[in-house]
């Protein structure tokens, strides 16, 4: 009988007579040498076993181990890590990055240098962010960022660097989200070449569009629509207006906001969106670039909205006829 079945026999056993008790191996009479070396073979077989069977097995161990668990953290490191691989076959983003949170990064018990740290860090924030949870996210940034300053591993730096533009857009920080992801599209370009306009430099053009007017945004602006790779681009229309002050119109708009995420549209307390609230400022300074006297009616048609919501912007200076 492999230590697996055994283990398996005795979780069982644990529940059929709905007894919490502990693993003999874990007992206080098994040499730790034996005891680690048993739960580390364990450990490494549990992927035989059904996703299902595998989950049970894995939390009752890790419940049986939870007394003694200084004494086992590099095999409850490799079940937790398996959990989280599990987990994370199955798009349970939270439940795989829950799982990794629980390995001790700061143990005193064992060697654990700074890569590893830095990357664990990165890959709970990576999960986090793939169910749009930035709070979650955040914390473990702000812990790789400690770090990621000696790193000298290029693909965790970067991917440190995506993790964070990503927190920064969906707190709708979007112009310091923008200035991030160019400048990881620029180290994509340093890598890859003048070919490397994906992700990240949509990215950078979309949280520009959706970042509030103001000087910066404005030479955000300017770099991107000067960058020829930017002409590749499916928004590139949108960026080409917006850039030369024009008037957004409806079906432009409606196109733009297919590329968009739920976040860069969700209903702000005021009830506009906030591609709305976006839209509506652009195309309110661009008509102030062609009118110096309209009415909210006639702005208001202009513009495709209520005449009543129009006068929510009073930086505006409109009067009626």
């Amino acid at each position: 009988m492999s230590v697996l079945d055994w283990v398996k026999g005795k979780r069982q056993k644990a529940n059929s007579s709905k007894a919490s008790k502990r693993l003999a191996v874990l007992s206080d009479d098994v040499p730790l040498v034996v005891s680690r070396q048993l739960l580390q073979t364990f450990a490494q077989e549990l992927g035989r076993l059904e996703p299902e069977t595998q989950k049970e097995i894995a939390h009752y161990t890790l419940a049986q181990i939870q007394p003694r668990v200084v004494s086992f953290e590099e095999q409850v490191l490799i079940i937790r890590e398996k959990l989280a691989e599990l987990y994370e076959s199955e798009q349970q983003w939270s439940k795989a990055a829950q799982m990794l949170s629980g390995i001790d990064l700061d143990s005193g018990m064992r060697v654990i240098d700074d890569t590893f740290r830095l990357s664990k860090c990165v890959q709970i924030a990576r999960l986090y962010l793939e169910d749009d949870d930035a709070v979650n996210a955040e914390a473990f940034i702000n812990k790789a960022s400690f770090l990621v300053s000696n790193s000298q591993h290029e693909v965790l730096n970067l991917q440190y660097k995506v993790c964070y533009a990503r927190i920064l857009d969906l707190k709708r920080k979007f112009l310091e989200a923008a200035l991030r992801y160019y400048d990881i599209s620029q180290i994509e370009k340093r890598q890859i070449g003048d070919e490397s306009f994906g992700t990240s430099s949509l990215a950078a053009v979309t949280c520009t569009i959706l970042a509030a007017a103001g000087p910066q945004r404005s030479r955000v602006l300017a770099t991107l629509y000067k960058d020829e790779r930017c002409s590749k681009l499916k928004i590139y229309p949108i960026l080409q207006k917006v850039y030369l002050e024009r008037i957004l119109r409806k079906p432009e708009i409606d196109a733009f906001a297919e590329e968009l995420k739920a976040h860069q549209k969700a209903l702000l307390p005021d009830n506009f969106t906030v591609l709305d609230r976006a839209m509506i400022e652009h195309n309110l300074l661009s008509a102030s670039k062609l009118y110096s006297n309209i009415s909210f009616d006639e702005l208001g048609t202009l513009l495709g909205i209520p005449p009543n919501k129009v006068q929510f912007y009073p930086n505006f200076h409109s009067c009626e006829n």
